[in-house]
């Protein structure tokens, strides 16, 4: 842990805020006129993964968190939580249920993920700008909906629930967009 000045840290770095770990997930300088500036932070805490937003002058100092990024391979969920294997160490880490609920849809058995560490301890799973999926269960389009409605809702393997044009059926692999849930394309 290190004092360092609030100018000084980026977005995507860890910091300890009222005794709690924060990822900052935007960070923006602002100078309002006939007033002094301020940097605008919005952090997430890792431990409740509630966000929140901090106001700070440039002149305040926090204690920086070491990180580490690490890729791992999904393996499987069980009742103590998400297994993930060390490719090279083969190392078996486990991942809370509460790390990784919003984005349990995209979790795929043997696919790699970036598991971000703060001082030796899992912080979050980094999901990849999009995934390919297998859709599980695709409703037929019927016949003259595509004056009133594009798309349908359809269920992927994992779960997850997307909006995808009325052509796709069950079985095909989608491009899904990770930051909003939305179909891109077909893989």
């Amino acid at each position: 842990m290190a004092n360092t000045s609030i100018t000084l840290i980026n977005r995507g770095q860890a910091i300890r805020v009222n005794g709690q770990v924060c990822i900052i997930l935007e960070m923006n300088h602002r100078t309002p006129p006939n007033n002094r500036a301020y940097v605008q932070l919005k952090l997430k805490s890792i431990q409740t993964g509630k966000v929140s937003e901090e106001r700070m002058t440039p002149n305040d100092s926090v204690d920086l968190v070491n990180t580490q990024h690490e890729t791992y391979e999904y393996s499987y969920a069980d009742g103590d939580g998400h297994h993930f294997l060390h490719p090279q160490t083969f190392d078996d880490i486990i991942v809370p249920e509460a790390l990784v609920k919003e984005i349990k849809g995209y979790l795929v058995e043997n696919n790699r993920y970036t598991i971000l560490f703060t001082d030796g301890v899992v912080a979050a799973v980094e999901l990849p700008p999009s995934m390919e999926l297998e859709v599980a269960d695709a409703p037929e389009g019927v016949k003259g909906d595509s004056a009133n409605n594009n798309n349908k809702s359809v269920t992927m393997t994992t779960g997850l629930v997307v909006q995808a044009p009325l052509f796709i059926k069950t079985g095909e692999r989608l491009r899904i967009n990770t930051a909003d849930g939305k179909y891109l394309s077909r893989a």
